[in-house]
């Protein structure tokens, strides 16, 4: 019986691989150039836009996703004292007037009430028509990897873990059924051999996106490493601030309060200054 448990494992961890695998390669090629793209990401440095030809934003986009633009924004309006962010995770609004689309669709994902958590703005401003338009440039330039591609990529992985999780589940039922009088040992081999399998599959799809980028097509990988070049060495505050930040995330904040408020923070509301 312990036979067709691991036919299913088998099974199982074969197709989560093959698919896993396969995403990480898809998003790892660089997208063929978009009939109209503005400028060509092609094969060569060469051939790439200057670091200055991309705004922050897209440089966001390219490091992190819509994630990042998000927190980038937000950063933004700090830096301004045109919203509040608070180590506990929440941001007030101060000024309601936004400067662009992007600082438009924050003020509009906080609400009328005018405070709202970092991680519910965060949701609804990386589904805004705003973010969605940047994305397309950026793939339509062949610099960053299409939607489609990141959601292969994160439902592959879903469906590896699980796959993993299969196995061992079946695993151990196998064992369970064996009589007394019959080895584990051997059972324990074979159903180690999809483990395997789907472990380093998972291995291989973590690695393909920590060398390359969920967002950024080689193309972009080369850009962002420019302009992380080009802010080596730069004052913390402003522009370059926010280019360091755009790149590297909350780590290249200096203000622990920032970094605590754009990584969750808690649950309590800020209270209204007298």
């Amino acid at each position: 019986m312990w036979v067709l448990f691991l036919l299913v494992a088998c099974a199982a961890a074969v197709a989560s691989a093959v698919r896993l695998v396969g995403a990480a390669a898809t998003a790892s090629r660089r997208p063929g150039r978009a009939a109209g793209a503005v400028f060509t990401a092609a094969d060569h440095d060469t051939e790439l836009p200057t670091p200055a030809a991309v705004s922050v934003y897209e440089a966001a986009f390219l490091a992190g996703g819509p994630r990042r633009v998000a927190d980038l924004t937000l950063l933004s309006l700090a830096r301004q004292r045109r919203l509040l962010l608070a180590h506990t995770g929440w941001a007030t609004v101060v000024d309601p007037d936004g400067g662009d689309e992007l600082e438009r669709s924050v003020i509009t994902a906080i609400g009328p009430d005018g405070q709202s958590r970092v991680s519910a703005i965060r949701t609804a401003v990386g589904a805004a028509e705003a973010v969605r338009s940047l994305a397309d440039r950026l793939v339509a330039a062949g610099l960053a990897v299409p939607s489609t591609a990141v959601t292969n990529i994160a439902t592959a992985v879903r469906q590896g873990q699980f796959a993993a999780l299969l196995v061992v589940l079946t695993g151990t039922v196998s064992l369970f059924m064996l009589p007394p009088e019959a080895g584990a040992a051997p059972v324990v081999a074979w159903f180690a051999l999809p483990l395997a399998l789907i472990s380093g599959a998972l291995a291989i799809a973590h690695l393909e996106m920590r060398t390359s980028s969920l967002w950024a097509s080689p193309a972009g990988m080369r850009l962002l490493g420019r302009i992380a070049a080009d802010s080596v060495g730069r004052s913390g505050d402003g522009a370059s601030g926010l280019t360091a930040f755009a790149v590297r995330g909350p780590a290249a904040l200096k203000d622990p309060e920032l970094r605590a408020a754009l990584q969750g923070g808690g649950d309590v509301r800020p209270r209204p200054e007298n």
